[in-house]
């Protein structure tokens, strides 16, 4: 029968030589003497009864009861790594999986987030960026920030941010964009929610054109596409503040037209955590500071 406590060290001494096939690098690694990895890789099979080692002339090999403990034991080793490394000021620091819409992330979220780590330190912020399509639970997302209209089945929902569409283009194209109707011979880069455009000719007084142009799943990408050239985007002029000042897009015209906003969701379903609640006070925190 095997004593109900395994000695810690043997096993790491065991997994460590197992993974470098050297008693001498395991040793490196745990700044321990290779005679100290040998004597506890020895104590180790005196206590298990087998052999975890053949001796080579030239180095080790596993054998068969050594290749079965090998693995268990380098999962072991590194979930317990993992678990330790996410305390932070005296308190275990807890893991918050959150998915973004890609043009929030980039237009206003991640100047800010050093003052949210700053502040929530105990907080571990996993970001995953899609095109507001997203599946809380199928996804495992503990939140996500999506643009709509808020109403999201099963979702909590909680405003952030208005959005306002506005065409954006390079800067060499707007300057022959003087008024609205000069868009109708332009190319229009158009997203997957197909009538924004017809929303926004609408707002500017004009019947809309047939829109021919190229269909893109990421407004990041449909703004890199107007910014080279490509054609005229209706974009979130908030979230590409950036690249107006920088001058690598241009906004022709003020008309624009809201078909959405930015909100912080969450399945209705789970309860709130600590990180969560932290992590939505700091946005609201955010979104109410002056610009």
């Amino acid at each position: 029968m095997l004593p109900s406590q395994l000695p810690l060290n043997a096993l790491r001494a065991f997994e460590a030589a197992a993974r470098h096939l050297s008693l001498t690098r395991a040793g490196l690694e745990l700044r321990v003497t290779q005679a100290a990895v040998s004597h506890q890789v020895k104590s180790l099979e005196e206590i298990l009864g087998v052999t975890l080692f053949r001796r080579l002339p030239r180095g080790l090999a596993l054998t068969e009861e050594g290749e079965a403990l090998l693995p268990v034991l380098t999962e072991a080793f590194r979930r317990i790594s993992g678990t330790l490394e996410r305390f932070a000021g005296g308190r275990l620091r807890e893991v918050l999986t959150l998915g973004a819409v890609g043009t929030f992330v980039t237009g206003w979220l991640l100047p800010r987030l050093p003052r949210f780590r700053a502040a929530h330190p105990f907080v571990d912020l996993r970001l995953l960026t899609n095109n507001n399509r997203v599946d809380l639970a199928g996804e495992g997302l503990d939140c996500a920030i999506r643009f709509g209209d808020g109403a999201w089945h099963g979702a909590e929902a909680v405003r952030l941010l208005a959005a306002p569409l506005s065409p954006l283009c390079a800067p060499a194209l707007a300057w022959r964009l003087r008024q609205p109707a000069d868009l109708l011979p332009e190319v229009l880069l158009r997203s997957y929610r197909v009538d924004e455009w017809e929303c926004w000719f609408a707002a500017a007084g004009l019947p809309p054109p047939a829109i021919r142009g190229f269909v893109f799943d990421s407004s990041l990408t449909m703004a890199e596409a107007a910014a080279q050239g490509v054609g005229v985007a209706l974009l979130p002029a908030r979230m590409f503040e950036h690249d107006l000042r920088a001058g690598r897009l241009a906004r022709p015209f003020a008309t624009e037209v809201t078909l959405g906003e930015y909100w912080l969701t969450r399945l209705k379903s789970r309860t709130e955590t600590a990180a969560q609640a932290a992590f939505r006070e700091w946005l609201l925190e955010e979104v109410a500071w002056p610009e």
